[in-house]
């Protein structure tokens, strides 16, 4: 067998198993519930209503890689088909894949074809976002369709959403099972509490694309169907387009090799691009580890721990920090320092807003990116600035990142 049929194989399997996994998350995310989940583990109904996941959002993302692919090829460069990356946890709620990505197998040679192959995928990907959120929006299922996950809801009334999402609602298994006997089984054996203070849960972020369309593409007659922010992860052709948005959002951050840091290098040069790619690639790493568990362990102001495990925590975060500051800086002094650095500023700022919190969920984006994607970019040789009309796309690609980009995508507590 050639390698050139392996790979096929193994860029086939990679996306069955994507599919698997996205299909699993998916119905996991419908049901509201682990799907290996004990006593009660989902079965093959659930499975088929995380197609309503993982069909749009696969479908976005092939769209995305295949806008890279196509583009590539019509430049004429060596390029390979999409590697899927699959990445159901089965323990916790995930999205089900990382992605997919395409290897460029030869040199670029010029500005424009950078900027041409890095913009082609989130341009591609976007439009059918949008067209998933609209047909998501403007087709939303009936209020009912939520008490089909949670029929324990409906012992608070019409107005249960204020009611179940606070922090002081509890009810008792005595009254579920009233309702709800086959659910009665998953709960504790006395009382059961929703969105308690300790309790997990997730939220579903927000973006200023995402705030419009819930603003405006609902039809007047049924905007009483509109899910609560904490519920949307049950409307699985939503969540894929939010998704999606998040996903077109980071390869659109201008970092390194990302499509945004191709948008920039095309727009600006390279010397542009080295000082926006690190001054974000410092504004990640500063804004993640604000909310990374080894800070707040460290934090004295917050913690209090035993004196050695902090210390090591400390060292840990410090460490980490300081291999990130590699692809910044050149020399170790500097990255030892700048860590110190980055690490004194942030304990000062949450000793003075104890309250600001950044989003951990970014951190192992930011080691991937500073360990696989780099931070610089590697130069051309045909170095002619890009055309008005490539410009005009690539300030396109810009405002889709502002409106795209969340913050906090996914809100767990």
């Amino acid at each position: 067998m050639d390698k050139k049929l392996k790979r096929r194989i193994y860029q086939i399997a990679l996306f069955l198993v994507t599919f698997v996994c996205t299909t699993l998350s998916g119905a996991e995310w419908i049901h509201g519930s682990l799907f290996l989940h004990v006593p009660n583990p989902l079965g093959w109904d659930a499975f088929m209503d995380g197609l309503q996941y993982s069909v749009p959002f696969l479908l976005i993302l092939t769209v995305h890689e295949f806008g890279h692919y196509l583009t590539a090829r019509h430049h004429n460069v060596k390029v390979s088909l999409p590697y899927y990356i699959p990445a159901w946890l089965g323990f916790t709620m995930s999205l089900g894949t990382m992605g997919a990505f395409i290897r460029i197998r030869q040199r670029i040679t010029s500005v424009s074809q950078t900027f041409d192959i890095g913009i082609a995928g989130p341009l591609a990907g976007f439009v059918v976002a949008l067209m998933v959120l609209f047909y998501g929006f403007t087709h939303l299922p009936p209020k009912e369709y939520v008490l089909n996950i949670h029929p324990e809801y409906t012992l608070f009334g019409e107005g249960y959403e204020d009611i179940v999402h606070s922090k002081d609602t509890f009810f008792l298994k005595s009254d579920l099972a009233k309702i709800a006997p086959d659910h009665a089984i998953n709960y504790e054996r006395d009382t059961v509490f929703i969105n308690q203070e300790g309790d997990l849960g997730f939220t579903l972020g927000s973006s200023i694309l995402f705030d419009y369309m819930k603003q405006h593409w609902v039809p007047e007659e049924h905007l009483d169907r509109l899910p609560n922010a904490n519920e949307i992860m049950h409307y699985p052709i939503l969540l894929a387009g939010f998704f999606a948005l998040m996903f077109t959002a980071l390869n659109l951050l201008p970092i390194g090799q990302l499509d945004g840091g191709h948008v920039i290098f095309g727009m600006f040069g390279a010397k542009k691009h080295a000082l926006v790619s690190k001054g974000f690639y410092l504004i990640a790493i500063f804004y993640s580890g604000l909310g990374v568990g080894f800070l707040g362990f460290v934090n004295p102001f917050v913690f209090n721990r035993p004196i050695l495990d902090s210390i090591i925590d400390l060292l840990l975060y410090i460490g980490i920090i300081y291999y990130l500051l590699q692809h910044v800086f050149s020399k170790r002094q500097t990255q030892l320092m700048s860590a110190l650095v980055i690490y004194v500023v942030q304990l000062a700022i949450l000793f003075i807003f104890p309250h600001v919190t950044g989003y951990s969920g970014w951190f192992l984006f930011v080691l991937i990116v500073g360990r696989f994607l780099r931070v610089q970019h590697p130069t051309t040789i045909d170095n002619e600035p890009i055309n008005m009309e490539r410009q005009i796309l690539g300030w396109l690609a810009i405002i889709i990142f502002i409106i795209s980009f969340s913050l906090k995508p996914i809100i767990i507590g």
